[in-house]
């Protein structure tokens, strides 16, 4: 289990990585343990599949998801730097570390995984890429899980969702729900959820 010195060591690779690159990491500081555990509340882990998980960064998430009971072997993640693909395949020994691009994420997973993704957990910051870019990666998720499938992203713009369903050609597609502020979270956050519009039930 990670202790204190661990995290405070987490924070100081993710502000390092903001300062070289804020469009890629989008934040100061890795999510919080209550936003994590949430994102990972979400995951059905009744459906087959692997699980998909964007953005890991030092694994908070990761974390998460193994605690919620997803064996390390169903999880799959997208990381785009070296060094934290390093960490995580260290620190999380069995899970499927993946580097490349999680806007081009058909691509990046050509050949890495088997069968229809059973759900997408993402921490990529959303906001600051342009509307085509998240809209794509939409369209890619919902390819790689069926109509039945489940997006999950959280996101510190508490007022708008990150994904942009009602955008020009997407409204109607898919429909969202984001959760109540996590404000145990530094700084609060939300946690949005995505289906294909007509499946699945309720977000």
């Amino acid at each position: 289990m990670q202790n204190a010195k661990s995290s405070l060591a987490d924070s100081a690779r993710f502000i390092k990585q903001w300062i070289e690159n804020p469009r890629l990491i989008g934040a100061v500081q890795p999510s919080g343990p209550a936003l994590a555990k949430c994102m990972a509340g979400f995951v059905d882990l009744s459906r087959d599949g692997p699980i998909v998980e964007l953005g890991p960064g030092t694994g908070p998430v990761t974390k998460a998801l193994l605690a919620r009971g997803v064996p390390p072997e169903r999880l799959v993640l997208v990381e785009y730097e070296t060094r934290f693909c390093h960490m995580l395949a260290e620190r999380y020994p069995g899970v499927n570390v993946v580097q490349g691009d999680a806007y081009a994420l058909k691509k990046t997973l050509d050949g890495k995984i088997d069968g229809q993704v059973a759900a997408i957990v993402s921490s990529l910051p959303l906001l600051v890429r342009p509307e085509r870019d998240r809209v794509e990666l939409l369209h890619q998720a919902f390819e790689l899980m069926g109509d039945e499938g489940l997006y999950i992203q959280f996101t510190y713009g508490l007022a708008v969702s990150p994904m942009p369903i009602h955008a020009h050609g997407l409204s109607g597609s898919y429909v969202g729900k984001g959760s109540a502020p996590i404000i145990m979270n530094i700084p609060p956050a939300r946690v949005w959820r995505y289906r294909k519009a007509g499946h699945g039930g309720k977000p």
